[in-house]
């Protein structure tokens, strides 16, 4: 299912001219080898490209439209008119000259083989580039010195002769979609793809731009042990695809991960999405509802407004309206040595994953610190919860971020990872005597209030967005009265630097039979150091209130009543926080 989702994008984004044809590919380019007609090397044209990333610009190589470039991972074999400079120079900093000058022949071959009968300019520059070229004087050419290190780094090279690249002359080209078009020697067979009778791909193309795998690329399919074949057949002859298919599917592949509108890094997986259409405004407006920033929070409540009013859903940029019949895919890859592991798939309309999304946002919606301005949430910022901030890695678990993305789009429930994560990660911090920071954030209190209520049928009555005073749950009330506990302790000591949270909190929200009782004692104390009578009526009411809902505190609380103890002191702490913004006002 998969690479038949990806070969009927290939098809659609050919018939728009956004991708390459079979025989052809896009590969990233550093420099260009300009030849005189002669075949001579004159010069070496820079190609990489300055691009943002993040604050910083950084340089890149081109992106250029090339013949296929074949799948190796170990052997001599060449590529036609883009490659290396142990392929396109005999030389390398491996300090392996032998191979550098097989690799070297073995491209004069193969360039010799095609171009001797091609009439033009550029055919005849190359072939008596192949012919005269010494591999054994290149690291004392001067055209090569001044990017001798860069080159030999391992970067693509591509020609240039006159006034246009080599790959780009009409007569090359016709003479290379001649020679890749031959009909292969492999076998045929059925492809499980396209249910036609065709050449089966002995080796699929590899992938690129899956962060972690290797920087050469990783194989989506692919069979390299006895272990992992059936019948007899070996290689991808285990799984018939066809020479088509397999150019098809890599490169719509390749072209996604390339494509930082269609590419969305989660942890250690890379999620790549499209619609089947090919239509560019879907894989964006999925892109900014899954991660909204703080400018386009405004757009993302305007989508979603539309959603639910059953109104079209519109983009600045496109003319017609989204189509919320419109299929739409959405596949997560993670690096795995020279292979990639499928996280997840998931195909469906392209309406009903904006609904999944809206009510993942709903279930998070909870009342926000005074400042705060982000209403919608993306998956990084909740998975960013659950980590350590002092850590060198602040990656959050990997198989974590992948289930958590899954359940967004699907409308599953949320991994149980990632509540024990919150969890965790509140106590720890709760433990660390470093810092006496506010622990429990909104975005904490946010995921723990969205577990609750997906994963563990919590009625919307019960948990909800702002302080609930009809809450009749002990665990929630006990939550409260923590806050309220802490609130005296903090008027009583104006500016004090720990509270009861650094040293009770985590016992408080466990054990509170043991620890309440501590808590009390303290409150009395505390009462009369702050010696006003007003706010100690005020303070002993709000406790009796909430006393009077508890009829016996329990020993013990499990990890869903952790999570309830931690919303009601976070919903009571932000009353509390509240009511000193407009005294302030």
């Amino acid at each position: 299912m998969i690479l038949q989702s990806l070969v009927t994008y290939y098809e659609s984004l050919e018939q728009k001219g956004k991708i390459t044809s079979p025989g052809w590919c896009s590969a990233k380019v550093s420099f260009g080898l300009e030849l005189s007609e002669e075949g001579e090397l004159i010069r070496v044209i820079p190609l990489k490209e300055s691009v943002e990333r993040g604050k910083k610009t950084v340089e890149v190589p081109a992106i250029r439209r090339v013949p296929q470039m074949v799948a190796r991972s170990s052997g001599v074999s060449a590529n036609f008119l883009c490659d290396n400079s142990s392929y396109l120079l005999g030389i390398d900093n491996k300090g392996k000259p032998e191979r550098s000058l097989e690799c070297f022949e073995a491209a004069k071959e193969k360039h010799l083989e095609i171009l001797e009968d091609v009439d033009s300019r550029a055919a005849r520059a190359v072939t008596l580039y192949f012919k005269t070229w010494k591999p054994e004087k290149a690291m004392g050419h001067a055209a090569l010195s001044e990017v001798l290190e860069e080159i030999l780094a391992g970067g693509n090279l591509i020609f240039f002769v006159g006034d246009e690249f080599v790959q780009e002359d009409p007569a090359i080209k016709a003479a290379w979609e001649t020679y890749s078009q031959q009909p292969g020697e492999g076998t045929e067979g059925i492809c499980l793809v396209t249910g036609k009778q065709a050449e089966i791909a002995r080796i699929h193309g590899t992938i690129k731009g899956v962060p972690g795998a290797q920087s050469s690329g990783a194989a989506l399919v692919s069979f390299n042990a006895p272990a992992f074949e059936s019948y007899g057949k070996e290689q991808s002859y285990n799984a018939p695809v066809s020479t088509y298919a397999a150019y098809a599917y890599t490169t719509a592949l390749n072209y996604l991960l390339s494509d930082r509108d269609h590419m969305t890094l989660i942890g250690d997986t890379a999620v790549v999405y499209w619609a089947e259409d090919g239509e560019e405004a879907y894989n964006r407006t999925f892109s900014f509802m899954m991660e909204p920033t703080a400018d386009n929070q405004e757009i993302v409540d305007g989508v979603f407004k539309n959603l639910a009013a059953g109104k079209a859903v519109d983009v600045d940029d496109v003319e017609e309206s989204l189509s919320m019949d419109q299929k739409f895919y959405i596949l997560g890859l993670s690096p795995n040595a020279a292979r990639l592991s499928v996280r997840f798939f998931y195909q469906d309309s392209f309406g009903n994953i904006l609904r999944h999304v809206k009510d993942h946002y709903d279930r998070l919606r909870i009342v926000r610190p005074a400042g705060d301005r982000m209403e919608y949430l993306g998956v990084w910022r909740l998975l960013s919860e659950t980590v350590n901030k002092k850590s060198k890695d602040k990656k959050p678990a990997p198989n974590m971020a992948g289930s958590l993305y899954r359940a967004v789009i699907s409308g599953s429930n949320y991994p149980e990872s990632m509540y024990q994560a919150v969890i965790g990660r509140i106590r720890s911090e709760q433990d660390d005597s470093d810092s006496h920071s506010y622990k429990i954030t909104r975005g904490r209190a946010a995921m723990i209030k969205a577990f609750l209520l997906k994963n563990r049928g919590g009625s919307e009555e019960e948990i909800t967005m702002e302080l609930n005073d009809n809450s009749n749950d002990v665990a929630y009330i006990l939550g409260q009265e923590f806050a309220v506990l802490e609130a005296i302790q903090e008027d009583a000591n104006p500016g004090i630097n720990a509270t009861i949270k650094d040293k009770y909190f985590n016992s408080a929200c466990a054990t509170p039979a043991s620890i309440f009782p501590i808590l009390f004692k303290l409150k009395n104390s505390h009462l009369r150091k702050m010696n006003q009578k007003g706010k100690e009526i005020y303070y002993e009411k709000m406790l009796g209130a909430l006393q009077s809902k508890i009829t016996e505190v329990p020993k013990r609380l499990n990890l869903d009543a952790q999570g309830r103890f931690i919303l009601g002191y976070y919903h009571q702490t932000q009353k509390r926080y509240e009511k000193k913004s407009k005294e302030e006002v």
